[in-house]
């Protein structure tokens, strides 16, 4: 899986997890909110039927025996009743909407007069008054039963659910991502120069929408291609059989008719040839070819024998031997391509160099021609571009560096061009050791 989707499904994951977190936390306030007043009234309840109770019992009672029914009553199911003194110091409630909706309820049933204390004395609960003739008591009721704990539970309930959550989103994205992984890898072998497999046009929408257009457009552009080459391959080869004969005609003029004209007009021949040859390279098909493991140096040895028994002043420079996976006959069409051109502007010495590094192996051609303007670096990969300066005004057809950076990213490398300080233009190409 490619590191752009990875990322957008990682905060994808993200993202829906704050949501869900959020959604959670916000949902349990929710209830919790609409939970209070049916809670608050279920407490409220429950300390005015105990107050009732106590001052019904109490008021059923002789006189005599108050004192001792308190006693009695005081301490069962953990509610007591103490006399109460109207001086004395109440502290405030607490801030609790909780505490303060089971107040209003109790107030409500037993009166505005009632006066309603938490932790009254230092003993914990709830404490609600109430008054039978000229006597005042109280009645304290445990907090355990008008307090909710803390819902642990629904913590638990609410982590099981974000993770259910979040394994389906993480289902759904792997299924949206499947798709874009297939799009990205198709694009990038259409970017390499290769043919990549029709996508499947199936799943979302949108998704088979896209995956459709691409399909078209990958077919016409392998349409496009294919009649390019046809076209190509049939003006060259149509061109050599009358450039043959011209050749030939050429070559059987009498000297003392031709002299230098002869010389000029086999020479003319031999550039179109040329250009016609770099056509035919230019289209000829090199995917097909197998990758084997190949010693980079000995095909740079090879192909520095041939240039030396040429006459041409050629020198490596090359690191220790390294095995890389190559395309050996399009290689070889890259680098002779590289050495002729540097030949063709340098009119002197040229030097092949190679670097191992980390990952790759750099391969790099060092001329000492006039160079090329910095803005015009990256037109020159391209098919049929020419200069009209320095470099560019000694005929050819353009096609020389095109197919070599075309050979290039087949092989997943790179071509790239720069002025040396020196003078003269470097070519520089970065291969992967392992692809």
């Amino acid at each position: 899986m490619s590191l752009v989707p990875r990322t957008l499904l990682g905060r994808a994951m993200l993202l829906i997890a704050i949501v869900m977190v959020i959604g959670q936390l916000v949902s349990i306030r929710l209830f919790d909110y609409f939970e209070r007043e049916p809670r608050a009234l279920a407490a409220a309840l429950q300390a005015i039927t105990v107050v009732n109770y106590t001052k019904a019992s109490l008021l059923a009672a002789h006189e005599d025996r108050r004192l001792a029914l308190l006693s009695e009553m005081s301490g069962k199911e953990g509610v007591r009743i103490y006399a109460a003194d109207l001086l004395e110091e109440i502290e405030p409630l607490p801030k609790d909407p909780f505490t303060k909706l089971i107040v209003e309820k109790i107030k409500e049933k037993l009166g505005a007069d009632t006066i309603v204390a938490i932790n009254h004395f230092g003993v914990a609960g709830l404490w609600v008054s109430f008054s039978i003739g000229q006597d005042d008591f109280w009645v304290v009721i445990p907090r355990i039963q008008v307090e909710r704990p803390f819902p642990w539970q629904w913590l638990g309930w609410g982590a099981i659910v974000i993770l259910l959550s979040l394994a389906s989103a993480f289902l759904i994205a792997e299924r949206i991502n499947r798709p874009l992984n297939l799009l990205v890898k198709a694009a990038d072998r259409l970017r390499m120069g290769e043919q990549p497999p029709p996508l499947p046009e199936e799943g979302l929408d949108e998704l088979r929408a896209v995956n459709h257009a691409f399909n078209q457009m990958s077919e016409a552009l392998t349409r496009l291609d294919a009649e390019r080459t046809l076209l190509l391959a049939g003006i060259s080869h149509d061109l050599r059989t009358p450039l043959a004969r011209l050749r030939l005609a050429v070559e059987m003029l009498p000297d003392e008719q031709s002299g230098s004209l002869r010389d000029g007009m086999v020479q003319d021949i031999t550039d179109m040839d040329n250009i016609i040859h770099q056509f035919l390279d230019f289209v000829r098909g090199i995917e097909g070819e197998p990758t084997q493991m190949i010693d980079i140096n000995s095909l740079l040895k090879s192909i520095y024998e041939r240039h030396i028994r040429a006459g041409r002043n050629l020198v490596l420079k090359l690191s220790p031997t390294h095995l890389i996976p190559l395309r050996p006959l399009a290689m070889q069409r890259l680098l002779n391509n590289l050495i002729d051109n540097a030949f063709a502007y340098s009119k002197g010495e040229v030097t092949v160099t190679t670097t191992i590094t980390a990952g790759s192996i750099i391969l790099s051609v060092l001329d000492k021609g006039p160079g090329i303007p910095e803005s015009q670096m990256q037109r020159l990969l391209r098919p049929f571009e020419r200069l009209d300066t320095a470099r560019g005004n000694e005929g050819g057809s353009g096609l020389g560096l095109a197919i070599a950076n075309r050979i290039a990213r087949l092989h997943k490398g790179e071509l790239s061009l720069k002025n040396r300080p020196e003078g003269g233009l470097e070519a520089s190409l970065a291969l992967p050791i392992h692809v």
